[in-house]
C-alpha cells in the first residue's frame, strides 16, 4: 500500500457535532463543538476545546458550567448554523427556531431535540494555543426515554446520531459489532443474533 507523510494535524475523523449550550446571568448562547470526547470513567469527566475569542468562551469561562447535547441527522442543519453564525450577533434560539427545556444541574438549557444531553461543570482550563480545553465533571445526563427498551437500557443506535469528517457531516450507518464481539464464543453470539431478530420482529408487529 502506497502511503504519503503529512506534517502533524488534526485527521481523527469521524467526531461528534455536539451542540453545546452555556448560560450566563442574561446571556445564553449554542454553538457547535466537534473537538470533545471522553476523559475519564469515574468521575465521569468530559472535556471541550473552544477558541477563545468564540463568544461562548466568555459564558463557559464565567459560569463554569456549559451542555453538551449530542446531534441527530435531522438537527445537523442547525448545528452547520450554529457553528457558522456568532451569538454575538444573532439569537439562534430565535432565529432558528430551537427549543429547550431546563437542566437539573446546571444553568445552561439542554436543546429539546436533543436525544442525550451531558450537564458539566467546569473543573480545568488548559490554555493549548488556539484552542483553550475546558475539563469537566459530568453531573448530570438527560435522556430521551424513546432511547429506552422495556428493561430501561439505553439503545442509543435508535437516536439516528451525526457524525463529522473533514468538513463533511454523516449519518451513523449499520451496525458491524459489539463490544467484545471478537473474542465471544460461537454459541453466545448465535443466541444474541436470535435476540436480536426476535426483537426486530417484535417491533415490525407493533407498528
Amino acid at each position: 500500500m502506497a502511503r504519503q507523510n503529512w506534517k502533524g494535524s488534526v485527521l481523527i475523523a469521524p467526531v461528534p457535532p455536539t451542540m453545546v449550550t452555556s448560560a450566563y446571568e442574561e446571556k445564553k448562547n449554542v454553538f457547535t463543538v466537534a473537538w470533545t470526547g471522553v476523559l475519564n470513567t469515574q468521575p465521569p469527566k468530559t472535556y471541550i476545546s473552544v477558541r477563545p475569542e468564540r463568544y461562548s468562551y466568555e459564558l463557559i469561562k464565567n459560569s463554569g458550567e456549559f451542555v453538551i447535547n449530542l446531534t441527530t441527522t435531522s438537527m445537523v442543519k442547525n448545528a452547520d448554523r450554529c457553528g457558522t453564525y456568532s451569538g454575538r450577533n444573532v439569537d439562534k434560539f430565535k432565529k432558528y427556531s430551537i427549543e429547550t427545556i431546563k437542566a437539573q444541574h446546571v444553568s445552561a438549557p439542554i436543546l429539546s431535540d436533543s436525544p442525550v444531553a451531558l450537564e458539566c461543570k467546569v473543573t480545568d482550563v488548559v490554555e493549548l494555543g488556539t484552542h483553550h480545553m475546558f475539563i469537566a465533571d459530568i453531573v448530570g445526563v438527560s435522556v430521551d426515554e424513546k432511547l429506552l427498551d422495556e428493561k430501561g437500557k439505553l439503545c442509543l443506535q435508535k437516536a439516528n446520531l451525526a457524525a463529522y469528517a473533514h468538513g463533511e457531516y454523516f449519518a451513523l450507518g449499520k451496525q458491524i459489532g459489539t463490544f467484545g464481539f471478537s473474542v465471544m464464543k460461537k454459541s453466545t453470539k448465535q443466541r444474541l443474533a436470535e435476540n436480536k431478530s426476535k426483537s426486530a420482529e417484535k417491533n415490525k408487529k407493533n407498528r
